[in-house]
Order: C-alpha cells, then sequence, then structure tokens
C-alpha cells in the first residue's frame, strides 16, 4: 500500500505537466451554487396524505403505489437504503392485492429488485407481467434491461430488436446500451443525444435528467471531457442537489485536471446530505493517490462499515472484491464473494472479476480457463480488459496485452490515476 502511495505522489507530480495540456474545463463558479444546496426534502403533503391512507389492512391499492414511488424518490435524492426497502414493501403489498393493473406493479417492483441487483429475483416477475399482456412495450423493455443485467446477451438482442423505434425514448437509450455494450461509442453518443432531444421535446424532467447524466458519462469515456462537464452542469441545473453530478464533476477534477483539493471540497459538500458507501470509496481513492493516509484509512472504514448494512445485500459486491484484490490484499475473500456474484449476476464482467480472483490467489491455470470460456471478446470494458491484460500478460500472451494497453490508454479518463499506473506497468 505505501508503494502505491508513494507512486501516487510522484505520478501526480510528473502529470502536472500533462494535465495542463489537457485544458482545464471546470469553474468552481460554475457549480459552486449548487454545492450550498441543503438536504434533500424526504416528506411532502401529497406523501403525507396518502401514507396516512395505508393501514396494516389496508386495500388501498393506489396508495401504495403512490407512496412507492416517493420512497424511490427519496432513494434517487438521499441515497439512504431504507427508502428503496421501504418502495419494496409498498411494491409487494400492491403485488398481493392488485387486481387490475397488476404487471405496472411487477414490472415496478422487478425494477426496484433491479436497483437492489437481484437480477434473478426480477426476472419472474417480468415474465410475470409479460404473461399478463398489459403494458407490453414497458414489459420487453424491462426484459431488455434484465437480460443485459444477466449477461443473456442474445435474449436480450431479441427484445432490442422487437422494440426498435427510432422515435421512441425507450428505444434509443437501449439501443445506446447495446452499442456501449459492443465497443461502439460514437454511435452510442449518437443515440444518446438523440434520446435527449426527445426528452427535451418532450419537456420530461426525469427523463432529460437521465439523459444528461448519461451522456455526460459517455462523453467522459470517450474522453470529450468540455463536453461531459457542461453536460453534468446541465444537470445540476435540473436539480442543484443531484449527487450523481456533483460526483461526475469531482472525478473530472480529479481524473483530467489532478486538482484534488477541488475534487474533495466537491465531495464533502455531497457528503453532508448524500448517504452512499461508492462516495466513500472515491474520497478514498483521491485520498491514496494524494497520500493522505489518513484520509483514506477514514474513508475506507466508512465504506467497509456502511456497505456492511445487510440492506445492502449484493449491492457492492464488485467494490468490496477490488478492494480485498488491490487494498487490503484478502485473496480468499476476494475469491468467496465473487463466486457469489457470478452466481447472481452471469456476465463477463463478474467473470473476469472471479478470473482475477483466482489469478491473485495463485490459481492461475483456473483464472486463464475462466478468461477463455467466459471473458475473451465478451466485454469491452476497461477495467475488465485491464484485468484480462494482467492475467494474458502472465501467460506470456503479449500481443494481445499490446493490442488491449492500446486500448486501455485511449481509456485513461475513465480509469483513473491509481488504475492507470496498473495499465503503464503492463
Amino acid at each position: 500500500m505505501k508503494q502505491y502511495i508513494l507512486c501516487g505522489v510522484l505520478l501526480f507530480l510528473l502529470n502536472s505537466c500533462e494535465l495542463w495540456e489537457n485544458g482545464k474545463v471546470t469553474d468552481p463558479q460554475d457549480y459552486n451554487a449548487y454545492l450550498q444546496t441543503g438536504p434533500s426534502e424526504t416528506s411532502s403533503k401529497y406523501f403525507r396524505l396518502w401514507n396516512s391512507k395505508i393501514k396494516p389492512d389496508s386495500l388501498q391499492l393506489t396508495s401504495f403505489g403512490i407512496v412507492a414511488g416517493q420512497y424511490n424518490s427519496f432513494f434517487q435524492a438521499t441515497g439512504e437504503i431504507t427508502y428503496l426497502k421501504k418502495a419494496e414493501t409498498a411494491l409487494k403489498k400492491a403485488v398481493d392485492i392488485a387486481a387490475i393493473g397488476k404487471s405496472g406493479y411487477l414490472r415496478a417492483l422487478a425494477r426496484n429488485y433491479i436497483s437492489q441487483h437481484r437480477f434473478k429475483e426480477a426476472l419472474p416477475l417480468a415474465l410475470e407481467a409479460r404473461k399478463l399482456g398489459s403494458g407490453l412495450l414497458e414489459t420487453q423493455y424491462l426484459l431488455f434491461d434484465l437480460y443485459m443485467e444477466l449477461g443473456e446477451f442474445n435474449k436480450a438482442e431479441q427484445y432490442l430488436d422487437s422494440t426498435r423505434n427510432m422515435s421512441a425514448f425507450g428505444s434509443l437509450i437501449r439501443l445506446a446500451k447495446w452499442n456501449d455494450h459492443q465497443g461502439n461509442l460514437d454511435t452510442t453518443i449518437r443515440l444518446m443525444e438523440k434520446a435527449a432531444k426527445k426528452a427535451e421535446q418532450a419537456t420530461n424532467r426525469a427523463t432529460m435528467l437521465w439523459s444528461y447524466t448519461n451522456l455526460a458519462d459517455y462523453y467522459g469515456h470517450a474522453g470529450r471531457i468540455e463536453y461531459s462537464y457542461q453536460y453534468y452542469l446541465k444537470a445540476l441545473s435540473l436539480d442543484p442537489q443531484n449527487a450523481y453530478a456533483k460526483k461526475g464533476i469531482a472525478w473530472i477534477a480529479y481524473s483530467h485536471e489532478g486538482e484534488i483539493t477541488e475534487a474533495m471540497r466537491i465531495l464533502e459538500s455531497i457528503d453532508d446530505h448524500y448517504q452512499s458507501p461508492d462516495l466513500y470509496l472515491l474520497k478514498a481513492e483521491i485520498a491514496e493517490y494524494s497520500g493522505d493516509t489518513a484520509e483514506y484509512i477514514k474513508s475506507m472504514n466508512a465504506f467497509f462499515k456502511m456497505s456492511e448494512n445487510p440492506l445492502y445485500g449484493e449491492m457492492y459486491n464488485a467494490y468490496k472484491i477490488e478492494l480485498y484484490l488491490n487494498s487490503t490484499m484478502q485473496y480468499d475473500k476476494a475469491v468467496a464473494l465473487a463466486l457469489r456474484d457470478v452466481k447472481n449476476r452471469p456476465t463477463p464482467s463478474a467473470y473476469a472479476l472471479l478470473a482475477y480472483s483466482y489469478f491473485k490467489a495463485g490459481e492461475k491455470d483456473t483464472a486463464y480457463k475462466l478468461v477463455e470460456d467466459y471473458v475473451l471478446g465478451k466485454s469491452e470494458e476497461p477495467l475488465v480488459l485491464l484485468q484480462l491484460a494482467e492475467i494474458l500478460k502472465d501467460r506470456g500472451d503479449l500481443a494481445r496485452v499490446k493490442q488491449i494497453r492500446n486500448s486501455l490508454e485511449e481509456a485513461a479518463f475513465e480509469l483513473g490515476p491509481l488504475t492507470r499506473m496498473r495499465v503503464d506497468a503492463l
């Protein structure tokens, strides 16, 4: 760990010239006002009205649906996992008592499970909704989303083809997701730009906000940092408390500009009213890179303490595995958790993490077999490619390692300074 921290300090100094050449895109005057917003509202007269209608033996179906939606909004605004679980409880009750409109409640409960990374539990709900027939297009969208999460890409493609419509927001964003999976980033961005225009034409605040933050992410992946920054700002203009957009700007300050103090200032402003384990993980990464051991330990402890809350279930498995492998060196724990994660979500990225866990634990033949069977040629995610490259390098497959390294150098911003050290070591 000490070696990583020392390397981080040296790399920070060496990168200062490169960052100057990259050009600074952030300006605190653009977003300072958004950092001063207070905590989000977690109640309203509307919410209290409908919540009051729910009794222990209640059959007030409309109340359950509305209250669940409100709880979901509170979760999005605060990161508090208890709100997502309360939404689940309300939706399960709605599914139990619904005679009319049941497919809608099934879809809503399935999406709640997706948010909790309970993908295999969500699938039968989506299939039941399809059987009921009502809202078929929305169910087809849901099944595409689920099969993508479960790594069943052939089935996902079938639903993509059956819903293809270049005039529909729901179709455009899924075509974008599919092209991102295929590694076609330019096409992904063009499709998301069309989706954002559709959302703006409909003046739908929720879809506009979703489009802006996703476009910002994709622009960042493409190295178009100025565009990424501007779209995070557009998201904040719609929702000044949006923690995701603020984290995005903090990442630009850290990964693109090397502005450690500013990145941490932005994150500290979120910390006051938004509770999510990944926020502390980002703070820990920046602290490690800058050599701030005290802040690193504090943030790591906060991450583990929060993510161990059983309400989070499987939501932070991948993050924990990465930490076991690269920070705490607890390889046995990493393998055990990666096996569980693959069972829950058998995607190429989950198998790559399992293979990498075995690799770090010294079981290199097992790692390589997993790579051959489940990972090679199946993902373009930079972190997956990095794990793959390290395993292939050990195997002596230097030609493919060189090819992968060229791709990873284009993903420098997305990977961040700490992970770029691993790329440099290939």
